[in-house]
């Protein structure tokens, strides 16, 4: 794989990852994860979906957790009780003694930035339990903010060719890559894989979407979430293209505006 698709993230704490994580939330299975990790991917989106990621995941951990890093959620993100429990179960499942980056989910909807869930999120990095904090949010500006002065350690946040806006919005408070940015919905829902209406021109790929996020200075990471083996091989090939060239870039963001409507 090119060099371009490996970092060292902020809020990986020293890890050399693949840019581009994996999440089970459509239906890969085992086969195909072990397919990944053969391949180099090595950070993980750790979900109540993800049946398939559970075993292969779990054995990487086992026998290289210096190299294996595993995000998951608070799936009660609007207390700190629901945090601090949240963090303890994912331990006893996962079977480790620490998370590499934990998240409250979808910020302002499904979970809560308050007093109490930021106090226990410090709690749990100071004790060693959680080794980064973070939160996945579609609000923009309030990113931008939380991005220019807050202790969290990554953001993960909808970027993709038809919304780019956090370009606009959040990228510019991030500074020295921290907090580390996470990009996902790089198919906008696979939006971005369908002719819209008066569009004559090609259209992008799900491996395209991804070179569209990888390419972006900002962007330290992406996730992707094939739903077989071949998707996922798929995806991977297209990233040995390397970042887009400058045509590419005018037509991806040129058929990501038309998308967008």
């Amino acid at each position: 794989m090119n060099d371009w698709l490996h970092a060292t993230p902020s809020a990986l704490r020293g890890k050399r990852a693949f840019r581009l994580g994996l999440a089970a939330n459509y239906g890969i299975d085992e086969d195909g994860v072990r397919a990944a990790l053969d391949r180099g991917v090595n950070v993980f989106l750790w979900t109540s979906g993800n049946k398939g990621m559970r075993a292969p995941v779990k054995a990487a951990m086992g026998a290289r957790r210096d190299e294996v890093s595993v995000i998951g959620f608070a799936k009660i993100g609007w207390f700190g009780w629901g945090v601090r429990s949240g963090a303890e179960k994912l331990l006893r499942e996962l079977g480790t003694d620490h998370l590499d980056v934990y998240l409250l989910g979808w910020l302002g909807t499904g979970s809560a930035w308050t007093e109490a869930t930021q106090k226990e999120l410090l709690h749990l990095r100071e004790s060693g339990k959680v080794r980064a904090i973070g939160v996945s949010i579609h609000d923009r500006p309030r990113a931008g903010t939380l991005a220019a002065d807050s202790p969290l350690d990554l953001l993960m946040l909808r970027y993709n060719a038809a919304h780019p806006g956090a370009e606009r919005d959040v990228f510019p408070h991030v500074k020295d890559h921290a907090p580390s940015v996470l990009a996902y919905t790089a198919t906008a829902w696979r939006k971005l894989l369908k002719r819209p209406k008066g569009w004559d021109g090609p259209v992008m790929s799900a491996g395209d979407c991804y070179r569209f996020q990888l390419s972006s200075p900002h962007v330290d990471m992406a996730l992707t979430g094939p739903k077989n083996r071949a998707e996922l091989e798929d995806n991977l090939a297209a990233l040995e293209k390397g970042p887009l060239t400058e045509d590419e870039v005018k037509w991806m963001r040129a058929f990501g505006r038309t998308v967008h409507g």
